[in-house]
């Protein structure tokens, strides 16, 4: 028998030895994996009743849900620190990064660089890093906006803000322009008008229906495009958007023409019933509501023997003095027919 044949007999007599080990280890390991899933299963069952295992998070406590036993107690809360009473509070305070709003182009999802050339530490950058960060804004900035509807967008919704904040209208306002123009860049609708144009009709439309209207006049103030275009532009995006817009309510107007004037409560308040008593006898029909408005206004504060001149509510109304005092004879011929 030669040495070759020798080694490989002892070599299958070897491995014949260690096969039952290996079975050995194999039953232990699988008794241990059994062990181990029964304990976790023994985890959520009750000790006392066997029932099924709950956890209070506002106790931090662990509780049988069938016959109420206290498992474990004091564990920790690995929640946010704050309070949320609503899914509102609760999405507003969360803190997975800025929420998302149509009011940017890129809607608030993309990065932003600041404009400050410092560290985390409030250091100025050296110059080399002042250049580096400036080419890194350069091809952010190209990033954001990489084609044409893009960039349009980002200068509509730019001059939207711009206005809004210039006619004092809140943030529903402004989301709300948003929308109607992302919805006529959408439509094709922009082709043979201005961006400064459609994005004026969408602000005036936005808050109008929002109820914190603003006149034509004013909103022809702040923005770029005369009043006959935003006029024009408004009428053609409502029609071809179907937007629901009713007419514009007088007494909407009352409370931020007392406000500028600094009338009293007791002022307002008769202003609005001066424009009840003549929608009632018909005479708000084909009347301007911001004319009405500063009229009743007016006719409020004399009653109530506030001092308040025609010309200080015409500036603050951006009408003129002569609709006023008309509208001013209206309105008090109207509430004394009532009272006949």
């Amino acid at each position: 028998m030669t040495d070759t044949t020798v080694r490989r007999y002892q070599r299958e007599e070897d491995e014949s030895d260690r096969e039952p080990e290996t079975d050995r280890e194999r039953e232990r390991e699988s008794e241990s994996d059994r062990e181990t899933e029964r304990e976790r299963a023994d985890e959520f069952v009750c000790p006392e009743c066997g029932g099924k295992l709950e956890s209070d998070t506002e106790r931090g406590e662990t509780v049988c849900g069938e016959c109420g036993l206290v498992v474990e107690e004091d564990e920790i809360d690995r929640g946010p620190e704050w309070r949320a009473f609503d899914s509102a509070e609760k999405d507003q305070k969360s803190r997975v990064g800025a929420p998302t709003t149509k009011m940017m182009h890129d809607e608030g999802l993309s990065t932003n660089i600041g404009w400050q050339d410092k560290d985390a530490y409030g250091k100025q950058l050296s110059s080399r890093q002042r250049q580096k960060m400036q080419r890194l804004r350069t091809w952010n900035e190209r990033f954001r906006t990489r084609d044409s509807k893009e960039r349009n967008l980002k200068q509509a919704l730019g001059e939207i803000d711009r206005m809004a904040s210039a006619l004092g209208l809140p943030e529903n306002v402004r989301e709300t322009a948003s929308v109607i123009y992302r919805r006529a860049l959408a439509d094709d609708l922009l082709p043979g008008r201005s961006i400064e144009g459609v994005s004026t009709a969408a602000l005036y439309a936005a808050a109008r229906q929002a109820g914190t209207p603003r006149s034509l006049d004013e909103v022809a103030g702040v923005s770029r495009v005369g009043k006959d275009e935003i006029a024009r532009t408004y009428r053609y995006v409502v029609r071809e958007l179907n937007l629901e817009i009713r007419p514009a309510d007088p007494k909407s107007y009352v409370p931020r023409f007392a406000s500028d004037l600094e009338l009293s409560d007791e002022a307002e308040r008769r202003a609005r019933q001066l424009l009840d008593s003549a929608k009632e006898a018909g005479v708000h029909s084909g009347k301007s509501p911001v004319g009405l408005a500063a009229a009743a206004v007016y006719a409020a504060a004399l009653l109530c023997n506030e001092k308040v001149t025609q010309k200080e509510v015409s500036e603050v109304a951006d009408i003129s003095e002569v609709t006023i005092r008309n509208r001013y004879h209206e309105l008090l011929e109207a509430e004394e027919g009532l009272e006949v």
